[in-house]
């Protein structure tokens, strides 16, 4: 457990710094929206979003419908389907966790997960996975409230502060580029993404984007099944 609890620690400290930034970004914006700071805990506590929660502040304070509210919930979200997909085997057999990591599943926590190799024993995967989980949704409330803290206190300025969520993924994207083995599937990934959005525009390429991506996965990845076996 210890062991499984050090390799969790230093591999979520880059998102550590990534999510105190991105979740104080997000309690400042809601406390210029003219929220409160039980309800940035619980925001980040219980839909743990990331840019669902820069969005839905938006939402709340232009009263969207409920309709509407899970349509953009849908399109923003929608990548978490095929993540999903993707982490069935790693996470058999968890047991009552599951739920947890189902739920505790965003991109910079799926991108220390889905390595093939683990820094634990497969004895301690199980106990792993659940303390990356924990400590980085831990990182996100504890920036939260930070940002909240403050954003009661002081008048700041918040245009522009959302931006820091895609500077994030850019920067666990180039670790993941340089420590990877394989880096065909991330060329997928992006090519995809780059003809989507010339075909459909910056509005609809994310749907399309992931179906096109998670096929052409599997047809790689049962490719190079088949190339092993031969």
């Amino acid at each position: 457990m210890k062991h499984a609890l050090k390799s969790a620690f230093l591999a979520t400290l880059p998102v550590m710094t990534g999510y105190l930034v991105l979740g104080f970004g997000f309690g400042l914006v809601l406390m210029d929206a003219g929220g409160s700071i039980p309800l940035a805990a619980a925001m980040s506590g219980f839909i743990y979003a990331g840019s669902m929660q820069y969005a839905a502040v938006g939402l709340l304070t232009e009263g969207s419908t409920l309709l509407s509210a899970a349509l953009m919930t849908l399109m923003v979200n929608a990548r978490h389907l095929f993540y999903g997909v993707s982490m069935l085997e790693k996470y058999r057999g968890m047991g009552v966790a599951k739920p947890y990591l189902i739920f505790a599943l965003t991109d910079e926590t799926y991108s220390l997960l889905c390595q093939q190799n683990l820094p634990v024993p497969e004895s301690g995967r199980k106990a792993y996975c659940l303390l990356v989980s924990l400590l980085d949704h831990l990182w996100w409330v504890l920036g939260t409230l930070l940002g909240a803290a403050a954003g009661a206190v002081i008048a700041i300025n918040t245009e522009g502060v959302d931006f820091t969520l895609t500077a994030l993924f850019v920067t666990v994207l180039t670790e993941q580029w340089l420590t990877a083995e394989d880096r065909v599937p991330a060329m997928i990934g992006g090519g995809v993404s780059l003809v989507c959005l010339a075909l459909f525009g910056p509005a609809d390429f994310l749907i399309p984007a992931m179906a096109g991506i998670a096929l052409l996965l599997i047809l790689y990845t049962d490719g190079r099944r088949v190339t092993r076996h031969e």
